[in-house]
């Protein structure tokens, strides 16, 4: 069977029927072996359904049997029920999966505790030691053996510049009763410096720290460069005292029931309610719909949102260490305890190949008596080359992503991703620029031509900041116009705006607006008919008593995003999905423009979440790709949750496993592709030190490997892999999205 094999796994919250009778079916659910702590209240909830009468869970076989009504609830619905249930303890799942997989994982040295100076000083050590060795022989002096090794001055040295080798060694026999690879090294090193080949000992620490500081410094690189890609200043807010009184305070003083005020123009940095004023919030984050809502007393206000027109004030909810930019921080000092899947094999096969190499050593010795043959058995290791290239691949390939404004929280989802072959897409803000723009502008008649109809709508545009008023301003930047002269701007939130431009008053907004005012809009019916069938929003404009004309204002679809979806294709995507909270007219013109392979309209924000994990039942890697509130939960579900776009909220980034920070759809096919360069990468370094140290074993054994070769040849391969590892930090994402 071939080891690196790609490996088929039912993703961990999706439920599957496995026995079915009349009134009776069994549901295997991979995340009830994780659930023990909770399996009560999940029977009750599922309980408590009307129509199921007895739930029965076995965490063992991590199966569920469900009795029920089968003329009050169908067998797709108790599956679906199940599946709602037990996401609801879907962080506890994949918590305690997590730590059941780290237990399975050899306790091996963490490189990035130490520092560079103290491995610099580790090489230039052994190095100097090599030399000295070498003069020494060259005087004729035999070396020392035996315990009187121990006390020589190459045996110290020796011993002195190994003591983290020999405390990581021990350590792992202490804890985990396992040995990793540096008790290995450690006997190894002891052994060498016994039977006097101190030189071969050396010469394992010295071209051993240079492959650990070279993965290391890959490491430290990524650290770095995800620490630029987050860098910030502070966030301010406007809150109001006690005595009424605003005061500027930094995001981090808030506190819960603190009333925050936000203006025109400004974001929310807070979850909260609405005390006094209204305004119109741009809510795209959490619809998907670019139309802002009216937010007046006692409405929910949340946090990434922007006040597009009018003043607020707000209770704040949740603050501090509950805000989005402070998960994220969390999330991303924790990154490096997401290890790929591949890279947990690397630890245990290795770490299993340990035993091979101890049983060979000793089996070796009984048969030849022969210690330099034993000791190349301990020597020449597999667990070196595989955990230091497997570790420097995903940094490297994780540094070159945050260089290029790619965040990517953990080595897993680089794997992961290499496996999609399921995209799924949010429309607003994704496909779509999320920034309005105008489509169509209709004259009523030849009396008000097309330019004025825009002139007159700038003018009682010009001072707001909604996404229509933006639409229409940047249509008179485009054309070169110049907005006429006018007097004040009257706002009625979430209908219209008018002025007086001259000696006429002139209105702009939805058809409410204009009929509230006795202003006739059927001379457009038609042809706002239309517009709206094509996906339009529509604005009215008129002048003292009558419609002049109408503009149609759409999101226009985003640059390269056809192109992108095609390149994906090549990387081996072979199903492409858009979901939605748009209407089914608005969904199906742009899936049709983008060539999905499907569409799914007027989905909720748990619907989405739904469509992931019923694609992952059916055993589909699937990536999401959202910007909003309303895709964190499908982000959160996907196998990789990837957040796009330049508007994208801070929930979305929490949600996603990848952050693109850009605005180019372009990186989507340029991170697929670095990805399966990675795991190329990463399946070459098996290859080639499985190869090389099984052949250094073989000649070892026969006696045909001196120590000091084989010591040479062992460390040389280790250094060889994570060399090519490095590669990857040369990786030009660039070459692959433009």
């Amino acid at each position: 069977m071939n080891f690196l094999a790609r490996r088929k796994k039912v993703h961990i919250l999706a439920c599957v029927l496995r026995h079915v009778v009349q009134g009776r079916i069994r549901i295997d659910c991979h995340a009830l072996k994780y659930l023990q702590a909770v399996s009560r209240d999940l029977q009750e909830r599922m309980e408590s359904i009307n129509g199921i009468t007895s739930v029965t869970l076995s965490h063992l076989t991590h199966n569920a049997v469900v009795t029920f009504d089968e003329s009050r609830i169908s067998q797709p619905k108790v599956l679906l029920a199940l599946e709602h249930a037990v996401s609801a303890y879907s962080f506890t799942a994949f918590r305690r999966e997590r730590e059941q997989t780290d237990r399975a994982v050899v306790e091996e040295r963490n490189l990035s505790e130490e520092s560079f100076l103290s491995m610099f000083g580790t090489i230039i050590g052994a190095g100097t030691g090599l030399i000295l060795m070498g003069l020494q022989r060259r005087t004729g002096l035999m070396p020392a053996m035996g315990l009187s090794a121990l006390h020589s001055s190459g045996g110290l040295l020796t011993l002195g510049l190994s003591a983290p080798i020999f405390k990581s060694g021990g350590q792992a026999l202490i804890h985990s009763r396992r040995p990793n690879a540096d008790t290995l090294s450690a006997a190894a090193i002891l052994a060498s410096v016994l039977s006097g080949a101190a030189p071969s000992a050396m010469t394992v620490i010295f071209l051993h720290e240079i492959a650990e500081l070279l993965t290391a410094y890959t490491m430290d690189k990524t650290r770095k460069a995800i620490s630029d890609m987050l860098s910030q200043g502070e966030d301010y807010v406007w809150r109001r005292t006690r005595a009424g009184q605003l005061e500027k305070v930094a995001l981090a003083d808030l506190m819960v029931d603190d009333l925050v005020v936000a203006h025109t123009g400004e974001k929310i940095s807070v979850d909260g309610v609405v005390t006094t004023g209204s305004a119109s919030v741009d809510e795209s984050a959490i619809n998907g719909e670019f139309m802002p809502a009216t937010k007046v007393k006692n409405a929910e206000v949340f946090a990434g949102t922007v006040v597009k027109d009018g003043t607020i004030t707000i209770r704040s909810v949740k603050v501090g260490d509950d805000t989005a930019v402070a998960r994220i921080i969390k999330m991303v000092e924790e990154a490096a305890d997401h290890k790929a899947p591949i890279q947990n094999f690397a630890d245990r096969f290795s770490s299993q190949l340990l035993f091979v190499n101890l049983f060979l050593a000793g089996t070796v010795f009984a048969l030849t008596r022969n210690t330099a043959r034993a000791l190349n058995m301990l020597i020449i290791d597999y667990s070196c080359a595989l955990r230091l290239s497997t570790v420097a691949a995903f940094s490297a390939s994780i540094t070159t992503a945050a260089r290029n404004g790619v965040l990517v929280k953990g080595s897993n989802y680089i794997e992961t991703l290499s496996e999609s072959d399921t995209l799924v897409l949010d429309k607003t803000g994704t496909l779509t620029t999320g920034q309005p723009s105008v489509e169509s502008i209709i004259p009523v008649n030849g009396k008000v031509g097309a330019n004025e109809v825009v002139q007159l709508a700038a003018a009682a545009e010009e001072t707001s900041s909604h996404p229509l008023a933006t639409a229409i301003l940047n249509k008179m930047l485009e054309t070169g116009l110049k907005i006429p002269a006018h007097g004040e701007i009257k706002v009625t939130v979430g209908r219209g705006v008018e002025t007086k431009v001259g000696r006429s008053i002139v209105r702009v907004g939805n058809k409410r607006f204009m009929n509230s005012f006795d202003i006739h809009t059927h001379p457009l019916r038609e042809k706002a008919a239309n517009l709206a069938m094509e996906g339009q929003s529509i604005v009215y404009v008129s002048k003292g008593k009558h419609v002049v004309g109408l503009l149609g204002i759409s999101d226009p679809l985003r640059g390269n995003m056809k192109k992108a979806i095609n390149r994906l294709r090549y990387c081996g995507v072979d199903d492409i999905i858009m979901l939605t909270g748009d209407q089914e007219q608005q969904a199906e013109i742009v899936a049709g423009r983008m060539q999905m392979d499907r569409y799914k309209s007027e989905q909720m924000p748990e619907d989405k979440a739904n469509t992931v994990l019923k694609l992952q039942a059916n055993e589909a890697k699937v990536s999401m790709v959202g910007d909003g509130i309303n895709d964190a939960a499908a982000l959160a579900y996907a196998d990789v949750g990837i957040a796009l776009g330049g508007a994208r909220t801070d929930i979305a980034m929490e949600a996603a496993d990848i952050t693109i920070a850009g605005d180019n759809p372009m990186m989507l096919p340029a991170i697929y592709a670095l990805s399966t360069k990675t795991m190329g990468i990463v399946k070459q370094n098996f290859t080639t030190a499985i190869t090389v140290n099984s052949m250094g074993l073989l000649l070892g054994g026969m006696g045909l490997l001196p120590v000091l070769a084989g010591a040479i040849l062992h460390n040389a391969s280790t250094i060889l892999v994570v060399g090519n590892s490095l590669r990857l930090l040369l990786h030009d994402m660039n070459a692959t999205r433009t």
